[in-house]
């Protein structure tokens, strides 16, 4: 009996440590999407938003312990880019809404607040946040139906459907989601006329959008209904849009057991990179999103998001992002990407002396300069399993 002992000892402690080995490089998957709340210095000299009352007004809707930063930031982005909207991102108190680990935004108005101002929702966005089945906030469901009225628009992104569907005003209308969450998500709402392989579902003035990336096509549509064919083509010029016209044709593809065991294979059989994210006033709310969110798909050791300045920054379009990670670069990071390098100055070029510097450029879409790069890092294959993680065609 002694002699097959030693064996199965080694043999065990062999395989518990190649247990421990995998499960901590696949740790950012473990935790992919877990944010801690804010937990820093309590909010002070709060400032009400401003209010142009000759213009029409945009809530997007955030939940302070986790809102998906694309589903989000995509259509503030584009709304506030037409130049025409007041467009607030409106939560039920001050508490600062999560973004990722160390980043947090705030938001613009509360609900008292909208109550207060005596605001009317022109459009209402409601992006992926933290609970995604029927089990929603009931605050959150009452200032939805409170501010819909006939000639509101809604708009769902991605698994925002899920508040959308809760709320009872998509029963019998066409909706849709992330194509990987979309027979979850059904599960759960019955009501809705669920919908496949469009980028946007319309009924009348409620709308939806496929999963994550499909934000801006979404968005973009509602620009022009409401502002016309020029003010969309001069927002989707402004952000380099890829098509002429809005994207509705859509392919909705669920990433597949083998799609997830290339992610898994990845992660253990190549390099795990550290990426910085460069957080500076002026900051483009767009590009940002569109970095931080298409590269954590690549899920790698870590992204960590600093700051030349200070630990708050005012956004092109007026957010306050709060940032608690410290400000101290880790001399190991791989590459820090940069999302406005004509901001830099030449004392910031010299601080980055020594990093690889990955720089948006202004002539093509963010999203498709974060996928080329990936590609040509790690395949086009892998490439393509990021896309359908950003159910992005």
């Amino acid at each position: 009996m002694k002699k097959f002992k030693k064996p199965f000892v080694i043999t065990l402690s062999s395989l518990l440590v190649l247990v421990a080995v995998v499960v901590t490089l696949l740790q950012p998957v473990f935790s992919y999407g877990q944010i801690p709340p804010y937990n820093g210095k309590p909010v002070i000299n709060w400032k009400t938003a401003t209010y142009d009352s000759s213009k029409k007004t945009i809530f997007v809707i955030a939940d302070s312990k986790m809102t998906e930063m694309f589903d989000m930031l995509a259509p503030f982005y584009v709304f506030n880019a037409t130049g025409q909207l007041n467009v607030y991102i409106v939560s039920k108190d001050e508490t600062p809404i999560a973004l990722k680990k160390d980043l947090y935004v705030l938001p613009q108005l509360t609900f008292a607040e909208v109550e207060k101002m005596k605001l009317k929702a022109d459009v209402i966005v409601i992006p992926a946040m933290s609970i995604r089945d029927e089990n929603q906030d009931p605050i959150y469901m009452k200032f939805i139906k409170d501010h819909f009225e006939s000639a509101t628009r809604i708009i769902s992104i991605c698994d925002g459907a899920t508040t959308a569907a809760a709320t009872g005003l998509y029963d019998g209308k066409l909706l849709t989601c992330h194509a990987t969450d979309f027979e979850c998500v059904k599960k759960h709402f019955d009501k809705p006329v669920w919908t496949q392989n469009v980028s946007v579902t319309k009924s009348g003035n409620l709308f939806s959008t496929a999963g994550v990336a499909n934000a801006v096509d979404g968005s973009l549509l509602i620009v022009e209904e409401m502002l016309g064919k020029d003010a969309r083509i001069k927002v989707a010029k402004l952000v380099n849009y890829p098509h002429n016209e809005i994207q509705i044709e859509h392919k909705s593809t669920a990433l597949t057991f083998g799609n997830k065991m290339s992610i898994v294979k990845r992660m253990v059989f190549s390099k795990q990179k550290k990426l910085g994210v460069l957080l500076h006033d002026g900051l483009n709310e767009l590009k940002f999103a569109s970095i931080v969110d298409t590269y954590s798909r690549t899920y790698p050791k870590e992204i960590k998001t600093f700051s030349l300045q200070d630990s708050i920054v005012k956004t092109q379009y007026g957010l306050t992002f709060i940032h608690t990670g410290g400000n101290t670069i880790n001399p190991k990071m791989d590459e820090v990407h940069v999302v406005m390098p004509e901001l830099l100055s030449k004392h910031d070029e010299v601080y980055f002396k020594g990093f690889e510097i990955v720089k948006q450029n202004a002539t093509d879409y963010p999203i498709d300069q974060c996928l080329s790069r990936i590609e040509m890092q790690y395949g086009e294959h892998y490439k393509n399993v990021v896309k359908l993680t950003l159910d992005y065609n």
